[in-house]
């Protein structure tokens, strides 16, 4: 019998436990609220994006460059 590829299992592994469970439906609704918050908002807030204020590539270029060649002398 062939063995389904290892991300396959874990997901199967993690559906069947919270399908018998009594919160199983909830506690999924929680994880993927989560995710959300990790990756949607918290991006927003804590990553934004410095690279927009520049119109061309060759700007952003430079910016980069100067960022780099400061960080590095300090």
């Amino acid at each position: 019998m062939k063995r389904a590829i290892l991300p396959v299992r874990i997901f199967k592994f993690y559906y069947d436990g919270f399908r018998t469970m009594e919160w199983g439906r909830e506690l999924w609704i929680l994880i993927l609220i989560k995710l959300f918050i990790m990756f949607v908002v918290l991006r927003i807030f804590f990553f934004p994006r410095f690279l927009n204020r520049f119109d061309t590539d060759a700007a952003k270029e430079e910016y980069i460059s100067n960022e780099l060649i400061n960080y590095s002398t300090s």
